[in-house]
């Protein structure tokens, strides 16, 4: 793992670059997003090749923290009329610096590593449905992890359903004893089952449901971080709903969701997303908005404050070592809440060939959680991710 912000965080990690779904790799492969209709199975009609481009930054008040560098290429292609072979490739460049614990900056870890991460995937076509294969692989020079996935889809006869099942599996493999690390040859296994249904309930209006269920065993610690002690299994349950809905007058449309997680470490999250969808001329403009807001896991603690409100760090160190059974300081365990504001920008040269540019700016802070409550002591952090691609159909 390059950093701490890296797998081992929890589900959803504060970090864009870990916002990677709750799914597996092997079975987020294959679930796509929410259709603008509940078309027919079939396979596309063109190749085609994306390159992309992200950088990321996050930091605290007056402390610039993780930068990434993330370049990547996916290719699809179409195979004798039915079938349908897709790829990607990744390579994350890493540096910065993590807190061992809470966010102090007096005990953070330097780091400089880089990722490589590639994934398959193949889809058969029928008549009024889908199976999709895939398998993934992603790797650092402490942390290796390999999935796979399946999954079927299949349509009613007029099209307006479309039901979905899959699942997915990762193996993890966790050793820092090269850069003198406590994790040795340590393994992490983890399966999900997904079952979901998409409606066309009106000529402007499509929802999706779906329903995830994680079962996970083995090393969840972060090697990285002082005082971490987690429990040798993470079980979770994911649903998920999305509503778009397409505005005729203005050939715009809004794109909404809900996302509820909880797990048995006793993180309990949910997150509200909206994106509008406008179509001017050969542009096309997506802004959007995300909240997040979680509970805190039950082992994390809270550092100790002095009466200015500042963290009083040698209390806080007795407490910890003072704590027995499962303990984690680690922030992205804490009560807080984020938003995230993000606004995609893409052209059309022709009917082939797309650019676009995205950028998101994220916010976390104790007190940005619903209801209040969120844990004290935290500084905000501040993130900044900006992605550029390019799409050309042959």
């Amino acid at each position: 793992m390059s950093s701490p912000s890296s797998s081992i965080g929890t589900a959803a990690t504060a970090s864009p670059i870990t916002l990677a779904a709750l799914l597996l790799p092997g079975l987020a492969a294959l679930t796509s997003g929410l259709p603008g209709t509940a078309l027919a199975e079939t396979p596309p009609e063109k190749a085609s090749v994306s390159v992309r481009y992200g950088d990321y930054e996050d930091r605290h008040p007056g402390w610039d923290r993780i930068k990434v560098r993330s370049p990547q290429v996916h290719l699809l292609t179409p195979v004798a009329g039915e079938w349908a072979v897709e790829g990607t490739l990744v390579g994350d460049s890493v540096s910065g610096a993590s807190p061992r614990i809470h966010t102090q900056r007096s005990g953070a870890s330097q780091m400089s590593d880089s990722r490589r991460a590639a994934d398959m995937k193949v889809t058969r076509y029928l008549s009024r449905a889908a199976v999709s294969a895939s398998v993934g692989y992603s790797g650092e020079h402490d942390y290796v992890s390999k999935s796979w996935g399946l999954q079927t889809r299949w349509s009613s006869e007029d099209q307006n359903t479309t039901w979905t099942l899959g699942t997915g599996g990762a193996y993890d493999r966790i050793d820092n004893t090269a850069s003198g690390g406590i994790a040795a040859n340590r393994n992490r296994h983890t399966l999900e089952f997904l079952g979901g249904v998409t409606q066309v309930l009106t000529p402007v209006d499509i929802v999706q449901f779906n329903i995830t269920r994680s079962l996970g065993n083995g090393y969840y610690d972060d090697p990285y971080k002082q005082f971490d002690q987690r429990p040798g299994s993470r079980n979770a349950w994911v649903l998920l709903g999305r509503w778009n809905h397409h505005v005729e007058g203005v050939d715009g449309t809004l794109r909404s969701s809900w996302r509820y997680y909880r797990d048995s470490f006793g993180v309990g999250a949910h997150t509200l997303g909206a994106e509008w969808v406008q179509p001017v001329g050969a542009w096309t403009l997506t802004p959007g908005v995300r909240y997040y807001t979680q509970g805190a896991a039950g082992f994390y603690f809270d550092p100790v404050l002095n009466a200015q409100g500042e963290v009083n760090t040698t209390a806080t160190l007795l407490r910890a070592i003072g704590l027995k059974g499962d303990k984690s300081a680690d922030p992205r365990l804490s009560a807080f809440g984020a938003v995230t504001l993000s606004l995609k920008v893409a052209y059309a040269f022709n009917a082939d060939t797309t650019a676009d540019v995205k950028i998101e700016k994220y916010r976390q802070s104790a007190g940005l959680r619903w209801g209040g409550g969120g844990s004290p002591g935290l500084e905000p952090l501040n993130a900044r991710l900006l992605q550029v691609g390019l799409t050309r159909k042959f």
